[in-house]
């Protein structure tokens, strides 16, 4: 599976961006789907999760309420909207795929930068 992240940039606090994933080379209604990020001298944490259909999600606390993962079986893609962004949102996001029953994620995007200035 291939992915490709878009959507990063640079907003003021308060602000909102929207970040896609598209996949290719395989079933995406078959995989599920999550993004991480990772802030400069901090590990990588997860931010949000998204079963294979859609159905269930789940979300860090620190971004509940704010952030909305959604995913499109169609198109091949998957978005996080994020709202209300603060400076402690800044870091390199990350799209990644796991098949269904697995526990690993084995694919991943790039990478897109998100920065949120104060």
């Amino acid at each position: 599976v291939q992915l490709q992240a878009s959507g990063g940039g640079s907003v003021q606090a308060g602000g909102s961006l929207r970040l896609s994933c598209t996949a290719s080379g395989r079933a995406f209604s078959r995989i599920s789907m999550a993004w991480f990020r990772q802030a400069p001298a901090k590990e990588r944490e997860l931010v949000a999760a998204i079963s294979s259909r859609g159905g269930a999600t789940n979300y860090a606390d620190s971004v509940k309420g704010r952030f909305t993962i959604s995913k499109d079986n169609i198109r091949n893609t998957m978005h996080l909207q994020m709202n209300s962004l603060k400076p402690d949102d800044t870091a390199v996001y990350y799209c990644a795929g796991r098949e269904v029953g697995s526990t690993r994620y084995d694919w991943w995007g790039q990478g897109t930068q998100v920065t949120v200035s104060s």
